[in-house]
């Protein structure tokens, strides 16, 4: 540096580059520092008391020692700071009172700066019994930057100080006469900040012979002023005291050159360190710069940075507490990491923050976070909890611990010895302020065993109730010809099971009490699947699949398999050279809708034929008189009455043809229409025509079987001219888009999810539990029960499902208490909790689809003001506006009674 300073000391004092390590020097009254309770104080100062200083105005031909006005017009201000030896203490004031003069001010570091605002901001809140945790933006006045020439005067061990105007410009340069110019009181200055103590320290070390210039060297050092704005303007008293209001000095500060209040949320800041004046946020309200898809990591790291305790935490001495040894954990990167990022967060003065260091660590560590792709908020939330805990743990060496069954103990014994286990292994500010634990029993469907265990848990991961209704559309077809087709749209739980599709359909269809529904989806004019698995999920059906739904007897195995009817027509079609030749060539194609025939034990080619006619029969063209009862078909349900109407009229179509053909001396197996269809069992791809039915033999079916599958070939024209194949062809898909009006939206309460979530229900085919009474894995019923509850409660809204066919979002709008989330109902056992009430400070939204959608947070930040972080856009949003089926994940801390 000029003048010969060291490199060293300019490094501790001259500017800071960057702000991201707080390394700035605040100027504040002392009586609002010591304000701050003793504990914090002292806990921030390392112990030490500060060193005293006390200020005169130094003679210069620059500066009037006594006159105000002649000093406002000058260039420099220049003062003498004297290190006092026995003022080590700020109790060393006269009469044992400090600050009262409003003449004794404190330099202090940012962190310490930080926290003491923090500590006022709790202190007013809770006097004016708010809900809040966070520092109130009306305690807020404004900083501003004041830039100091020091000087090391060895031979008077005092410290020179030049402020020019030059340095800082009119407005500030006329500040700092009104704060440092003598009257007829003493200006002390305690140094927690230990910077002139460096600056001092040099000059010790120094002897009068080192250089000859030696009392012209400057080390600059920049001041952040806090609480002083125009103070000297407004003196009350024989003392002279800055006006003083809820433990922060208060004035008119000057916004744009004009004197007014400080709008809430705001404050004003030229801070030289950024270069330029700028308008920044409050305390707190810092936005994170999106670095492409990283949205769903700014919503979780907002909502975090807005936790209670946890801000305070790393904004404290997190760092001797991370366990370098803990092979679960990740060296301490992850914890400084993220507590980095919360300092600069909480800033001061802090711009929208890049949070490109974080993600760099969090990609290593958590590669499916890696790259720019979407993610899931709460997947990030739980990995960045769990890593801070593991980063965190206190626990050195983990003792084996095995977990033990009940056998009967009280549960409150078994819990405690469960929640001791887990302490024993670890210990951390995660565990302290996120960790509750739930009850789990499980009961054996078989023997009945029970088996009881408390495990901890970290969030709570909420079922949201299936109050959503899906409209779908299937197709009816009777198996023996009785009666036509016809679509049937019902209404069925949106997230629902398949048994809840055929107790639609079975009151939508009348169905006898001797009948059953067989359903399939169709595809490519075969059966692709059958809907048999009453628990399968209805998400497995698609608005686009094609379902059919076939009524059967319920007895209909034992009379023997089903037939399963596939059909094929001659299509012709001819290429140029063939046309301009007069040739042809023709091939069969598929065609229609799959008929579902109820069969015997033994069947020969004359029964198949008989039973598809049977089965076609509904599709009938209409000739002179017979009724067009198919053009009839398309109503939601078919009365009695109409279908005694159709089996009349089919009977008597039926008897008409076989009276024509006996006139003409004909069978009717012996028609030009029986002529043109022959029959093949096949797969049921329909692909393979392994062999052809003949009239008088049997069919050669082998084992036991529910159904076989034939390929109906329709050979000429007459069959298609006597039955319409348009119909036979006509399948509705599930669900049209547009077909309906829209449903309103429908909601829940977020005590509705929390009981779905607590009810007992059997675990899945995927999870079954080993019996330690029958030595097997069994389909147990599970019963969750909520034991102990955290401080910190996060719910996790579970929106997305994710089946082997589809992913999907639960749009739902789940109603969530803001200001009293009353958990008491809910808890098995007290435990010596004295509140299990909730207010809710933070919320992760989500809006849009799964594949584009976009995070957002909500965060609670002083009085009823909510705030939107947006990546780094930040306002104000009334609290009326953040209830949206958006809501994700939600951030609730208990309130003590």
């Amino acid at each position: 540096m000029e003048n010969g300073v060291s490199e060293d000391l300019s490094d501790s004092i001259q500017r800071p580059e960057s702000s991201d390590n707080d390394q700035r020097v605040y100027f504040v009254p002392l009586r609002w520092w010591k304000e701050t309770n003793d504990s914090v104080a002292e806990e921030e100062s390392d112990g030490k008391k500060g060193v005293l200083y006390t200020a005169a105005q130094a003679s210069s031909s620059y500066a009037s020692p006594m006159k105000l006005i002649n000093t406002m017009f000058s260039s420099d201000l220049l003062l003498n700071l004297r290190g006092e030896e026995d003022g080590s203490s700020p109790n060393g004031c006269e009469n044992n009172e400090v600050g009262v003069s409003g003449r004794d001010f404190a330099l202090v570091s940012g962190e310490m700066w930080v926290k003491a605002l923090k500590w006022h901001s709790d202190a007013k809140l809770s006097t004016k019994k708010t809900k809040t945790f966070l520092a109130a933006e009306d305690d807020m006045s404004d900083v501003y930057p004041l830039l100091l020439r020091l000087s090391v005067q060895p031979e008077s061990s005092s410290l020179g100080v030049k402020i020019t105007k030059k340095d800082n410009g009119p407005e500030f340069f006329r500040r700092a006469n009104k704060i440092f110019t003598a009257d007829s009181e003493m200006l002390r200055i305690w140094d927690f900040s230990e910077q002139t103590a460096l600056l001092s320290m040099l000059g010790q070390c120094r002897s009068p012979k080192d250089s000859p210039r030696q009392s012209d060297e400057e080390v600059i050092l920049e001041l952040q002023v806090y609480g002083l704005s125009d103070n000297t303007k407004s003196r009350e008293g024989k003392n002279g005291a800055a006006q003083y209001s809820n433990g922060t000095y208060s004035s008119a500060p000057l916004m744009n050159g004009m004197n007014g209040s400080v709008s809430t949320g705001m404050f004003r800041s030229s801070s030289a360190i950024f270069g330029r004046s700028s308008e920044v946020g409050s305390l707190g309200l810092t936005g994170l710069q999106n670095l492409g898809n990283t949205c769903f990591m700014n919503s979780a790291i907002q909502c975090l940075a807005h936790t209670p305790k946890l801000v305070d935490y790393f904004l404290g001495d997190y760092c001797r507490e991370i366990n370098h040894h803990n092979p679960l954990g990740m060296d301490g990167e992850i914890a400084l990491a993220f507590g980095e990022l919360i300092r600069k967060l909480w800033a001061p003065g802090a711009g929208s923050v890049n949070p490109k260091t974080f993600k760099s660590k969090l990609g290593r560590f958590a590669p499916q976070f890696s790259g720019f792709n979407q993610h899931d908020s709460q997947e990030l939330l739980a990995f960045l909890l769990d890593g801070l805990h593991e980063d965190l743990n206190r626990v050195k060496s983990k003792p084996y611990v095995e977990a033990k069954d009940g056998d009967g103990r009280p549960d409150s014994e078994v819990a405690d010895e469960y929640w001791r286990n887990h302490l024993a292994r670890n210990d951390s500010i995660i565990v302290d302020i996120c960790q509750g634990q739930y009850k789990s029993t499980l009961v054996c469907p078989i023997c009945k065993k029970v088996s009881i265990m408390f495990d901890p848990f970290m969030y709570l991961s909420l079922p949201l109730p299936s109050t959503s209704i899906r409209t779908m559309t299937l197709t009816i077809i009777s198996t023996d010809g009785s009666i036509p087709p016809a679509t049937c749209t019902i209404s069925v739980p949106k997230f629902g099971k398949f048994e809840d599709l055929i107790q639609a359909l079975t009151a939508s269809c009348s169905l006898g009490d001797d009948e059953t529904l067989l359903v399939a989806e169709v595809y490519n004019n075969r059966i692709l699947r059958y809907l048999e698995d009453p628990s399968d999920s209805l998400t497995l059906i698609r608005d686009g699949d094609r379902l059919v739904a076939y009524r059967l007897k319920k007895d209909f195995s034992s009379n023997g398999p089903l037939v399963i009817f596939m059909h094929q027509h001659v299509e012709e079609f001819a290429n140029v050279r063939q046309f301009i030749h007069g040739k042809q060539t023709s091939t069969m194609k598929p065609f229609g809708i799959p008929l579902v025939g109820e069969g015997s034990v033994s069947f020969n080619g004359s029964d198949i034929h008989k039973l598809y006619l049977k089965l076609l029969a509904p599709f009938q063209r209409p000739t002179d008189g017979i009724p067009d009862q198919i053009a009839d078909s398309k109503s939601i349900t078919l009365s009695e009455e109409s279908t005694e109407h159709y089996q009349k009229d089919n009977d008597e179509a039926t008897e008409r043809q076989d009276n024509s053909a006996c006139s003409s001396g004909t069978a009717p197996d012996d028609s030009p229409l029986d002529a043109e269809l022959d029959f093949y069992l096949t797969d049921e791809k329909g692909f393979l025509k392994d062999s052809k039915i003949v009239t008088d033999e049997q069919v050669p079916i082998t084992g036991a079987r529910r159904w076989f599958f034939v390929i109906a070939c329709w050979a000429g024209k007459q069959m298609e001219k006597q039955y319409d194949t348009s119909r036979l062809s006509t399948l509705p898909e599930v669900f049209k888009s547009g077909s309906f009006a829209k449903r309103p939206q429908e909601s829940v309460s977020l005590y509705s999810c929390l009981e779905a979530f607590l009810k007992e229900e059997p675990l899945g085919p995927e999870d079954m539990w080993y019996c330690p009474g029958c030595k097997e894995h069994r389909q147990a019923s599970k019963k969750l029960d909520l034991w102990r509850l955290p401080e910190i409660l996060v719910i996790h809204l579970k929106r997305f499902s994710y089946t082997r066919y589809l992913k999907n979002k639960l749009e739902t709008f789940v109603d969530f208490p803001t200001d009293d989330l009353d958990l008491a109902t809910y808890i098995s056992y007290k435990n010596g909790q004295t509140s299990h009430r909730y207010v809710l400070y933070a919320i992760s939204n989500h809006f849009g689809s799964m594949g584009g959608g976009h995070y957002t947070a909500f965060v609670h930040h002083g009085g009823d003001q909510w705030y939107d972080f947006d990546d780094s856009h930040v306002h104000p949003v009334s609290q009326d506006k953040i209830k949206t089926s958006a809501a994700y994940v939600l951030f609730y801390r208990r309130v003590e009674v």
